[in-house]
């Protein structure tokens, strides 16, 4: 077994820790950090570019021999106390499964002929973000933009995807004219998701050709304007008294929607 590492002061665990709690030091290394078995098996399988592996004694013990059966040859393994385990843990009830990982060198969104989308615009709520990411991995859309909303590779994001943050098309275009002027080059519709009768009921929708679909803010929802910039407007009909959903259960219903006319 590799030397144990006990101390919070070793160079790999601060960084570890600057980069799990802070976005500047994520930007600034172009890393972030996993926590917990399965994320961290997902990584490895999709060769995600670990830096670091980082392991509990304990963990070591339980989980080692899995990813000794892995090409880790980039990838430097580290041993730490249980107790140093539970210190830099984000979770209550931590697996002691660490790592670090890079960035990709590109994020960007390839779009295709019938290519279907979604634009997250002004989520603020990582766990929504994070499941909306892996719900479109799920249905098969072939990319989520992120434009003023939550950072996408934060601990929280990142832990709520279940590992398809390794398998979903992302990109984050901040410039609303910008994102526009790239949907509009592509040959995109662009619809926006709105809570109004008036608006054309989802489930009456003709979705030929390639769309995005605008899930905006999960308690102001769309801005006016940008609702008035897309091509069209469109909405989930509701019974009773209900008159909006959760941001992520709503933005599931519509990809699956999306996805039905492929």
């Amino acid at each position: 077994m590799e030397n144990i590492i006990t101390s919070k002061d070793n160079p790999v665990i601060k960084l570890y820790q600057k980069l799990s709690s802070s976005k500047k030091e994520r930007l600034q290394y172009g890393l972030f950090v996993l926590e917990g078995m399965r994320i961290v098996e997902d990584a490895v399988k999709e060769n995600s570019g670990l830096s670091h592996l980082i392991m509990t004694k304990q963990a070591y013990e339980k989980f080692g021999e899995t990813f000794f059966q892995a090409d880790l040859r980039n990838t430097k393994i580290i041993v730490i106390s249980n107790e140093l385990g539970r210190k830099i843990a984000l979770t209550d009830s931590t697996q002691g499964v660490f790592a670090i990982c890079r960035m990709p060198s590109e994020s960007t969104v390839k779009f295709k002929e019938n290519g279907r989308y979604i634009v997250l615009y002004g989520l603020q709520d990582p766990g929504n973000v994070g499941m909306i990411i892996r719900t479109a991995d799920a249905l098969g859309i072939d990319g989520v933009i992120l434009s003023g909303s939550c950072e996408l590779y934060s601990p929280k994001v990142v832990r709520s995807t279940m590992g398809s943050i390794f398998r979903m098309r992302t990109a984050v275009e901040n410039d609303t004219e910008r994102l526009f002027a790239i949907l509009k080059e592509n040959g995109i519709t662009a619809s926006a998701s709105v809570i109004d009768r008036d608006a054309e009921k989802i489930t009456e929708c003709d979705f030929k050709g390639s769309h995005a679909i605008f899930i905006g803010n999960e308690g102001s929802g769309l801005p006016g304007d940008i609702a008035l910039r897309c091509d069209r407007r469109i909405t989930i009909p509701m019974s009773g008294t209900i008159n909006s959903l959760n941001a992520a259960m709503a933005c599931g219903i519509l990809m699956w929607e999306l996805k039905k006319q492929t």
